[in-house]
């Protein structure tokens, strides 16, 4: 193999399952790590006790796995919208985000984490607000958050989205302005191929441009089935991550859960490491 990533899945492929077999199939997979959703272990995050996270950082330490972070951020509570001109509902949103750091801090265990920001229903324009007036919004709730980011070694992902999801941050140039607008080593971005659908240049020259920027890598299907159960190319974006010498996760999201959770685990990293064995021993080092 060319070259050494660090792969994740995100856990909601394994939803129904005990935690801690979801845990042991992932590592049994080859996996080395595990993205987490917030929704899949309580409907309000914030009311998960300090036991409960201390045994759920236990059970990752102990099937052999490393916590990676959070995504699908506002999925529940209900109700819940970053950018509406409701300042009432906005602050309450916002606290939910203070929330979800210090979740996402304590599942770490003091070693960091990301919080992948997708959640397009949940930042979106609402209420009547120009697609200017949400940004401005989602910009400045996150600049508000930053600080206990940064206290609590929390980075926070800008997730660019295509327009059919949402009309706030739809390519990754208008991430990466908005992280160097921000100014917070706290308030990065990503890169996730399913989500580029939309972005006119190839992905690997997207990566290249604003790789100083990116933090972590989602990697699926253009239609959002896992690895290998399309044609997208991995080639290039994982050529470009090695020879820029990524540090990062490459983390497997999916949205088709029908072939089941184990073959989609098994199948997904089989494909990608085909793929990398492809990458020529000069692009990184392994």
């Amino acid at each position: 193999m060319s070259y050494t990533f660090r792969h994740a899945i995100c856990n909601e492929v394994f939803q129904g399952w005990n935690f801690a077999d979801a845990c042991k199939a992932i590592r049994e997979a080859g996996y080395q790590g595990i993205e987490i959703a917030p929704f899949t272990l309580a409907e309000d995050p914030a009311t998960i006790t300090a036991a409960q996270r201390s045994e759920y950082r236990t059970v990752i330490r102990e099937e052999g796995l490393e916590f990676v972070g959070l995504h699908w951020l506002m999925v529940s509570p209900k109700g819940l919208h970053v950018t509406t001109p409701d300042a009432a509902l906005r602050e309450r949103s916002w606290r939910h985000i203070r929330n979800l750091i210090d979740l996402c801090a304590d599942l770490a265990g003091g070693r960091g984490g990301v919080m992948v920001f997708g959640s397009p229903y949940q930042r979106s324009t609402t209420g009547g607000l120009s697609r200017a007036e949400a940004t401005r919004h989602f910009v400045d709730g996150l600049a508000r958050v930053a600080p206990h980011a940064l206290e609590r070694g929390v980075t926070i992902l800008i997730e660019a989205l295509p327009v059919a999801q949402s009309d706030v941050v739809t390519t990754l140039d208008e991430a990466a302005a908005l992280v160097d607008e921000i100014g917070s080593p706290a308030i990065q971005t990503m890169f996730d191929t399913h989500n580029a659908v939309d972005e006119v240049e190839k992905h690997s020259v997207l990566i290249e441009r604003h790789f100083g920027k990116i933090r972590h890598v989602h990697v699926n299907e253009m239609d959002g089935k896992h690895c290998g159960a399309g044609d997208y190319d991995f080639l290039p974006v994982l050529e470009t991550l090695a020879r820029r010498n990524y540090q990062g996760w490459v983390s497997l999201e999916a949205f088709d859960f029908s072939p089941g959770a184990l073959k989609i685990a098994n199948d997904s990293l089989r494909h990608l490491e085909g793929v990398i064995a492809r990458i020529p021993a000069a692009a990184g080092h392994a």
